[in-house]
């Protein structure tokens, strides 16, 4: 084989049975090019935890830009536990599904109340906590813990495609994980993931997008024009200004009324916003 330190056009030349051979070169690029995150040179579980919930519907620079804004506002679970609703939704503005922000002050106030103010470092510890699913919880074991967990999101899954799935189409997660877990490197899963994160993101600058090739691509949809858009607003202008009757939100916002009325509708019932007994609606500081 080559020495490989890049990427070309032309895939290395590569066996899939060789998994010293792929790790060599997944390893081989982050140490030229890997890229540098605040959140990687974190030691506190707490940071890690809180860069995997912002990175889990939001784009990396995006997160790059709140991610330190919001440790400093919120220095440890304890912190954002005890803090109101309000304030972390204000400090969420940016980051997009603001369900997530809410989900996080549950989980913070979850781990202070059972945990010590401590990030639980078991798998079903952490899949009990709000907004932790099984594949955040082993990347938190993976990132914060240096444990040798198997997991998959659209980087990796960019890599995997790429190397050992070239022509194929459709092809499941199921399909992947058993090749994740033969390759992975136990010794240093911690860099391992980051190395792997880094290598599909250049490949999707590089080549056409590898992750078309999954079952689980969907295509995103437009932001401008959709309810997700609507939803955004509402919680931006109540945490202006509030209250807000339904009429007033509809005409502070250039939105159709019906999709207002379904996003306030909808708000309502996760527990985002308040109505209260004179039909006005607020943000609402009770989780439930």
């Amino acid at each position: 084989m080559k020495n490989f330190s890049g990427y070309s056009k032309t895939r290395p030349r590569f066996r899939t049975g060789t998994t010293s051979q792929f790790q060599k070169i997944i390893h081989a690029h982050y140490r030229t090019a890997g890229r540098s995150m605040p959140w990687r040179n974190a030691k506190n579980p707490y940071h890690i935890f809180v860069s995997e919930v912002m990175l889990q519907q939001t784009q990396v620079e995006r997160v790059r830009e709140k991610y330190g804004e919001f440790i400093k506002k919120f220095p440890h679970f304890r912190a954002l536990s005890v803090a109101s609703v309000s304030e972390v939704l204000r400090a969420w503005q940016g980051l997009g599904y603001n369900r997530r922000a809410l989900f996080l002050k549950r989980a913070a106030e979850e781990i202070v109340r059972v945990h010590g103010g401590k990030a639980p470092r078991e798998t079903n510890d952490l899949e009990a906590l709000a907004g932790i699913g099984p594949a955040t919880a082993r990347a938190i074991r993976a990132f914060a813990f240096n444990e040798p967990e198997v997991f998959i999101e659209t980087n990796i899954r960019s890599v995997y495609l790429h190397f050992f799935f070239p022509k194929r189409k459709n092809v499941s997660d199921k399909k992947l994980l058993p090749l994740i877990e033969k390759t992975l490197d136990r010794a240093n899963p911690r860099e391992w993931y980051y190395a792997l994160m880094d290598y599909g993101a250049m490949l999707k600058k590089t080549i056409a997008n590898p992750s078309r090739q999954s079952a689980a691509h969907k295509k995103q949809p437009r932001f401008a024009g959709s309810l997700r858009e609507t939803r955004g607003a509402i919680v931006r202008l109540l945490l202006h200004k509030a209250p807000y009757s339904l009429k007033e939100i509809q005409k502070e916002l250039p939105f159709e009324k019906e999709r207002t009325i379904q996003a306030v509708r909808e708000l309502e019932k996760e527990g985002l916003i308040k109505k209260s007994e004179r039909n006005r609606y607020s943000i609402s500081e009770k989780i439930s």
